[in-house]
């Protein structure tokens, strides 16, 4: 692993363990990726727990998915990650998220629209509270290739999608590097308990 490498390594461990301590990576819940260069990312090993990671947790793959080191497992998901590096080459890093909110949210709608948030402005090509996103909500999928290529569609449509949720499964959100991605991730997860919370007191 090369000094950027191990940056870039030391940037994921560090969301880990913050999105630990919020309760949104249970256990070896979730994953997460850098892209590397055109044609690989760093991402999580199959099985490893986000809170406790360390380097030797991350493999490098390509982009269709296949670790180019003998013997080594990725996530599940991989092909979730490789399917946004293909799409936008400014994409830099994907975290995905298993959080209470996000869980319940994405198990009840198709859709969770967000409004008037003021971190609304850290999503991409917003800049003020004034705004609404839909943060669209997939049917969750054994087969990832086939989750991919519906992801794949939707974005291809609606590029400014800013991220999305798999119902009853979590949030993948990215940005240009590690931590822009980790902010998103942050901004999206109190805003999902925002309106968990909000519906709550409506009922």
């Amino acid at each position: 692993m090369n000094a950027e490498d191990l940056t870039r390594v030391q940037r994921l461990i560090a969301a880990g363990r913050l999105f630990h301590r919020r309760g949104w990576v249970p256990a070896t819940g979730g994953n997460f990726s850098a892209r590397r260069d055109a044609g690989t990312m760093l991402i999580t090993a199959s099985g490893c727990h986000k809170g406790e990671l360390e380097p030797e947790h991350f493999l490098v793959a390509d982009l269709d998915g296949k670790p180019l080191q003998v013997g080594r497992k990725a996530s599940y998901e991989t092909l979730l990650h490789c399917q946004l590096y293909r799409f936008d080459v400014a994409i830099g890093a994907v975290l995905h998220t298993h959080s209470i909110a996000n869980t319940v949210l994405s198990r009840r709608y198709e859709g969770i629209c967000l409004a008037g948030y003021e971190l609304l402005k850290l999503l991409p090509g917003i800049s003020t509270h004034d705004a609404a996103v839909i943060v669209p909500v997939f049917e969750n999928d054994q087969d990832i290739a086939r989750l991919a290529a519906r992801v794949d569609a939707h974005l291809r449509e609606r590029p400014q999608t800013p991220a999305y949720l798999i119902a009853g499964h979590g949030l993948y959100a990215w940005g240009a590097d590690v931590d822009q991605a980790r902010w998103r991730v942050e901004a999206l997860e109190f805003m999902f308990e925002c309106e968990l919370r909000s519906q709550a007191l409506k009922e």
